[in-house]
């Protein structure tokens, strides 16, 4: 079908028509991530404003064969919304309301188009927070599409443990509801567990249940500078294998840390380092932090600061949240590609030595940063997209680190999904299990409309 014909049935389908267009600078913000993917623009993006229209929309892309890639805030590094073939960018940007919070069910329920800083603002008016925290200001039905992570995780889990139910919009346009408000249930099939991580490849999510939690009553955050990266690894692994009550455990190696200096004018002493922070009671929080610096000093830790002063903890954790931006910084014009692995944490500290060998034997600039607490970590490289040797080089060590990883009972992804960039991988981990996924997508997308080429290529 013509980008024109398309242009004028979608005109038909949404009450403004001025919400579809094909206006140049809005296909090519559609078209592609941060991620050194090659970009491809829709032919078309639609703003819909209800989960009817979503329905319609896809009511009719289904019946015409047009491809149809979900669109939140276009944070992904793995090319989740990149229209490798065409078609419409469905942009939910206008479902955006914050339906209902419940803070005597520690619920909230909310529209996919809402931000996590928007849901943040409205939780504090109630005293509750929603703890996943990827550092991007993500829309929340992003979040769940890529099974998203962060900071929070080792303490509050991912979008996986957080998301009680869904409304999805699937493939010929009908809706369906999954999950719902009670504690628990064994009421057949975990289906809001089987669109959470789909990338938008099994439905279009257009609303979310969430779970979210009380503020704490008193939180200290700090850091832990050490001699070596090896020497901080195995500080984190000291910490989870205690059962050292920690929120956040986050590693910056020395690059990053400069990186972060640079960016955020920080002074931070620029060796491996810990990023800490711990929440509960204050007689509580005060005792998991003298067990944590314990615990550092047993692996030569250089210095430990911890305090409570809420500005210095808002100007860390800024810190960390930028740590990405702050290595892409160190080189303009280039993209950044990531590792994303994950491995269980007794094999944290073998891991993480191999990457950092790996890379280095490269000769190629690398960072590694991570939420080591959970067993992932990131070794991110600055590649120019049209230097193919400098390409295929990045993705050789890329490659080693994964199958490591793997090797080691971990994961190709821990938080970024698979995109485009990890679709090799997918049947390294999963072997014959990928059928069944496929059997899966093609019941619920027999026509492959949805965003086509990804996770299940």
């Amino acid at each position: 079908m013509f980008a024109m014909d398309v242009i004028a049935a979608l005109r038909e389908l949404v009450s403004d028509p001025e919400r579809v267009t094909d206006d140049e600078t809005v296909t090519e913000g559609h078209g592609s991530d941060i991620s050194p993917h090659a970009p491809r623009p829709p032919d078309a993006v639609v703003f819909p404003d209800s989960s009817a229209e979503v329905a319609e929309i896809l009511r009719w892309a289904n019946a015409e064969r047009v491809p149809v890639i979900a669109y939140g805030s276009g944070t992904s590094v793995e090319g989740q919304v990149i229209p490798v073939r065409g078609g419409i960018s469905l942009d939910l940007s206008r479902l955006n309301e914050i339906l209902a919070v419940q803070p005597d069910d520690l619920l909230a329920r909310v529209e996919a188009g809402v931000k996590r800083l928007q849901l943040e603002a409205r939780l504090g008016e109630d005293g509750l927070f929603f703890p996943v925290d990827p550092g991007a200001d993500a829309s929340i039905g992003g979040m769940v599409a890529t099974n998203a992570s962060g900071t929070n995780a080792v303490r509050y889990g991912t979008m996986r443990h957080n998301t009680l139910g869904l409304e999805v919009v699937l493939a010929d346009g009908s809706v369906v509801r999954t999950g719902g408000p009670a504690p628990k249930s064994s009421a057949g099939y975990d289906l809001t567990r089987l669109f959470v991580g789909s990338e938008g490849t099994l439905g279009v999510i257009t609303e979310v249940l969430l779970r979210v939690h009380p503020l704490p009553e008193f939180v200290v955050a700090g850091r832990a500078v050490f001699p070596d990266l090896d020497a901080a690894v195995r500080a984190a692994m000291g910490l989870i294998q205690t059962g050292t009550a920690v929120a956040r455990v986050e590693l910056l190696d020395e690059l990053t840390v400069k990186a972060v200096n640079a960016y955020e004018g920080t002074a931070y002493a620029e060796g491996p380092t810990l990023f800490l922070e711990f929440s509960g009671t204050e007689p509580s929080v005060r005792h998991e932090v003298e067990r944590a610096e314990a615990i550092a000093r047993t692996e030569s830790c250089t210095a430990f600061e911890a305090g409570s002063e809420e500005a210095e903890r808002a100007r860390l954790w800024n810190a960390r949240h930028n740590a990405a931006l702050a290595v892409m910084a160190t080189a303009p014009g280039k993209k950044l590609m990531s590792t994303d692995v994950c491995v269980p944490v007794s094999a944290l500290a073998e891991a993480v030595h191999h990457a950092r060998s790996v890379a280095d034997a490269a000769a190629v600039p690398a960072a590694i940063l991570g939420h080591v607490g959970d067993g992932n970590y990131h070794t991110i490289f600055m590649v120019d997209p049209s230097d193919e040797d400098e390409l295929a080089r990045a993705a050789r060590i890329n490659a080693e680190i994964v199958r490591f990883a793997l090797e080691c009972g971990g994961t190709c992804t821990g938080e970024h999904g698979i995109g485009l960039g990890k679709l090799d991988y997918l049947r390294e981990e999963h072997g014959p299990a990928v059928e069944l996924m496929r059997a899966i997508k093609r019941t619920l997308d027999p026509n492959g409309i949805l965003n086509p080429g990804k996770v299940i290529a």
